[in-house]
């Protein structure tokens, strides 16, 4: 097994991979406390530094391009700090993004967290801010966004849909990429936090358990409950497979032909920091599926990688080596 997923690492190499999805900015504001505020008793923290980092949509892009992808962001950023600094942190692991339309009218989705700590004090967040529009995408840059696609989806070998709720995968858009891609044989990845029943025709579903909970309308007590919530899903929505994430309890791969896979998690030590590792799992199985990898050789190669990404705090990125010494080990 761990020769046959190591030869897989290799041909992930510079994949074509289309992201359309809700880019995040998530911002974190690090510094000290100084005093306590002549204004009101709150704390003053003097701000030492900055760091932007990818999230949602644009952390599926970061992953993929970190893993050896070939990547095409698509999306709408603000003109702001927070979309300057997603394009420059996207670009520099060589992600495509010209697709990153620029709205005057709109911020760039964003969190921020406020942390304090010190030398001889543990960093800790105070308060987090999220800023977003409500409003939906404008007529011209659906257009203009539906133009982009267009014009490189002869090039994609894999699309992935990131649907955060925020609007930017509207239902013209999903329709376009879900046609295109089924006519001309383009496996495709579906990730949707509020509205996955929308994407029929899809492909690939990947889904937490919480998620896919919300999706039936029932809980799911056990894998039994999980696997039989997952066949629904897929008839429902004609997909070829539903990858769902159980956290510590690893995955379970539900496929069109009957096939179940239980894929328990590859370790279990060091568990910090589960955000984003549902991007890493993504970026992971599209890559894969666009080599013509098995669905269920894609879904174990993935856990591996997400193995990696929680151990890290944030949102995080894995990278090739970083994968194939976990695959060595």
């Amino acid at each position: 097994m761990k020769e046959e997923l190591l030869s897989i690492l290799d041909e992930l190499e510079g994949r074509r991979i289309l992201v359309l999805g809700d880019v995040v900015a998530d911002i974190y504001l690090q510094g000290t406390i100084s005093r306590i505020s002549r204004e009101a008793p709150v704390l003053v923290l003097e701000q030492q530094k900055e760091i932007i980092v990818a999230g949602g949509a644009a952390n599926v892009v970061n992953n993929i391009a970190t893993l050896g992808g070939s990547v095409f962001a698509v999306g709408l950023l603000g003109h702001d700090s927070g979309g300057e600094g997603l394009k420059e942190v996207l670009q520099k692991n060589g992600a495509h993004i010209e697709g990153l339309l620029t709205d005057e009218a709109r911020p760039t989705i964003s969190k921020t967290r406020i942390i304090a700590g010190g030398r001889a004090t543990v960093s800790q967040q105070i308060v987090r801010v999220d800023k977003e529009c409500h409003e939906p995408l404008t007529e011209a840059h659906e257009k203009e966004l539906l133009k982009y696609i267009k014009s490189v989806l002869p090039q994609m070998q894999g699309i992935v849909l990131s649907d955060y709720g925020s609007g930017t995968v509207t239902p013209k858009l999903r329709k376009a990429l879900i046609k295109y891609a089924r006519e001309h044989g383009i496996p495709t990845m579906v990730d949707s936090r509020y509205d996955v029943k929308s994407f029929k025709g899809i492909g690939y579903v990947k889904q937490n358990d919480a998620e896919l909970a919300a999706a039936v309308g029932r809980d799911l007590p056990d894998e039994e409950a999980v696997i039989e919530a997952a066949q629904e899903l897929l008839a429902e929505l004609s997909a070829e497979g539903v990858l769902v994430t159980r956290g510590e309890l690893g995955m379970i791969l539900v496929e069109k032909d009957g096939a179940v896979h239980v894929i328990p998690v590859s370790d279990k030590s060091e568990v910090y920091d589960v955000s984003g590792a549902g991007d890493t799992c993504v970026a992971t199985v599209i890559l894969a599926l666009a080599a013509g990898i098995s669905p269920e050789k894609a879904a174990e190669l993935s856990n591996i990688a997400s193995g990696i990404a929680v151990r890290k705090l944030g949102t995080a990125t894995v990278s090739v080596e970083e994968l194939r010494r976990a695959v060595e080990r």
